[in-house]
């Protein structure tokens, strides 16, 4: 029984041949001919979608990459450059780094998911010390609150606290808005200063 060479999957390696029209439609799609672009899509459409299937291995996305691929070949036409080869083969050479970028991608995006998850999974939520942290950062708010002026205290409670508009505000505390708006960054600006954020 004579014994089979085992086969290495191959490296993809783009074709070389065009056919008669690709470098044709490929110079009017550098024009802006937009039926000639619809006769090149129809030309690569099936190779370009086969290569990044094998690559991408998910209908819809090989389909979407697919569109992004066609899109790229009609805004860079003229980008081809003849001496570097065909037309399909720039064209597949782009299908298949948009199809790896679309894999890594999506590969980076399970990762930090993963991450993201363990790193949750790691920190149980304790309530005790929530609510002491919550209590702390009140008490000091409230503190803080305390160096303001009357007009700024009085505007940061009616706009952060109850929800007034600054016109609003301004109504109630009987002075102008852009007064009340002024009051109110100066003593955000205090506040923030006061509890150390930002520090």
């Amino acid at each position: 029984m004579q014994e089979r060479p085992h086969s290495r999957p191959q490296r993809w390696t783009p074709p070389d041949d065009d056919g008669p029209d690709a470098r044709a439609l490929i110079a009017e799609v550098a024009k802006g001919d937009e039926r000639a672009f619809e006769q090149l899509y129809d030309l690569l459409a099936g190779s370009v979608f086969a290569l990044i299937q094998r690559v991408v291995r998910d209908a819809a996305q090989s389909e979407e990459v697919t569109q992004e691929v066609l899109v790229e070949v009609w805004r860079r036409a003229t980008h081809y450059r003849p001496d570097r080869g065909s037309v399909q083969t720039w064209v597949l050479t782009l299908a298949h780094r948009r199809a790896v970028d679309r894999v890594r991608s999506a590969q980076a995006g399970r990762d930090r998911e993963a991450r993201v998850g363990a790193q949750q999974h790691s920190r149980p939520f304790d309530e005790v010390t929530e609510s002491v942290t919550t209590r702390w950062e009140q008490r000091q708010v409230r503190r803080c609150l305390t160096t303001l002026t009357e007009l700024q205290r009085e505007s940061v409670l009616l706009t952060y606290y109850r929800g007034y508009t600054y016109r609003e505000a301004a109504g109630l505390l009987d002075a102008p808005a852009s007064t009340v708006k002024t009051r109110l960054r100066d003593g955000l600006i205090r506040l923030r200063d006061c509890l150390g954020v930002g520090r």
